[in-house]
C-alpha cells in the first residue's frame, strides 16, 4: 500500500496522468493490469489482439505500450514494427519464461524493455515506471527541417549540445543529429547513448548500465543481453560502420564505453 502511495503521489506532481496501452488476448491478465495501473494512477486503454492494438494505438496515442508476444490475428513483433514505423514511444513486451529468442527478438525491434510471464503486478508497476522517468522528455521537440532544429544541429544557440565528429547531441531536447539530419532514437537508447557520452572514457558493465538506465537495482537477476541489444541498435544508427564502431567501443572483459571526447 505504501509503495501504491508513492507511486501516485510522484504521478500527482506531473501535469498530466499518462496513458497506458496493455496489449494481450488474456482476459484475466488484461483485467489485473488495467485495474493495477488504474490503482497508481495511470489512465488505462486495452486491446485483446494485435490488430486491435495497433487500432487503439492510432486512436489513443498512449505514452506507454505493454505488449504480449504472442497474441492472435497479428503478433507483438508485428505490432511492435507498426509503432515503430511512426513512433518512439516506450514499449514493454511479455514474454515466456523459457524463451530467450522472444525477448532478444523483440528488443532487436525496438522494444525498450520486457517482463517475463509469469510476473508479479509490482514488477510490471515498477519496470512502466522506471521505463517512463527515462523516456519521457518534458522538451518541445523541434523538427530538424525547422530553423530551430538547424540551429540545434548546428550547436548555435543550443545549450547542452556534445559535438563528437559528425554527431551532434542534444541533452536538453532529447535529440541526435549528424551534420543536420536527425537521427530517430528512442527514449531508452537515448538514455544510454547519453550515459556513455557523459562518461566518455569510462567503461561500464552490463549490470551498471541496467541499473543507470534501466533502474534495475544491483541485485536483480536480468538477461543482460537488452544491454548488448540496445548497444546494437545504437551502433547501426550511429556508426558508420557498426561492425567496426568509432563511437560505442567494447571494453573487453568489462562492457562499453563512448570514445573519449576531449
Amino acid at each position: 500500500m505504501a509503495e501504491n502511495e508513492e507511486l501516485q503521489e510522484e504521478m500527482s506532481e506531473g501535469e498530466a496522468r499518462q496513458k497506458i496501452l496493455v496489449a494481450d488476448d488474456e482476459a484475466s491478465i488484461r483485467r489485473i493490469l488495467e485495474t493495477r495501473l488504474k490503482m497508481v494512477g495511470y489512465d488505462v486503454v486495452v486491446a485483446e489482439d494485435g490488430e486491435e492494438a495497433v487500432d487503439v494505438f492510432n486512436k489513443t496515442n498512449p505514452d506507454l505500450v505493454v505488449l504480449d508476444v504472442m497474441m492472435p490475428k497479428m503478433d507483438g513483433y508485428g505490432v511492435t514494427r507498426e509503432i515503430r514505423r511512426t513512433s518512439d514511444v516506450p514499449i514493454i513486451i511479455l514474454t515466456a519464461l523459457g524463451d530467450v529468442s522472444e525477448r532478444i527478438t523483440g528488443l532487436e525491434l525496438g522494444a525498450d524493455d520486457y517482463v517475463i510471464k509469469p510476473f508479479s503486478p509490482k514488477e510490471l508497476e515498477a519496470r512502466v515506471k522506471a521505463v517512463l522517468r527515462r523516456t519521457i522528455s518534458k522538451d518541445v521537440i523541434i523538427p530538424a527541417g525547422s530553423s530551430a532544429g538547424a540551429a540545434a544541429a548546428s550547436g548555435k544557440g543550443a545549450k547542452n549540445v556534445i559535438t563528437t565528429g559528425c554527431i551532434k547531441i542534444d541533452t536538453a531536447r532529447r535529440q541526435v543529429y549528424r551534420k543536420n539530419e536527425r537521427i530517430r532514437l528512442t527514449g531508452m537508447e537515448f538514455s544510454l547513448l547519453e550515459l556513455l557520452v557523459n562518461n566518455s572514457g569510462q567503461a561500464y558493465s552490463r549490470n551498471e548500465i541496467l541499473q543507470h538506465v534501466w533502474s534495475y537495482p544491483a541485485d536483480h537477476r536480468i538477461d543482460t543481453r537488452v544491454v548488448d541489444v540496445h548497444i546494437s541498435r545504437l551502433r547501426s544508427k550511429l556508426e558508420a560502420d557498426p561492425t567496426n564502431p568509432e563511437l560505442i567501443l567494447t571494453a573487453r572483459g568489462i562492457g562499453y564505453m563512448f570514445q573519449r571526447i576531449n
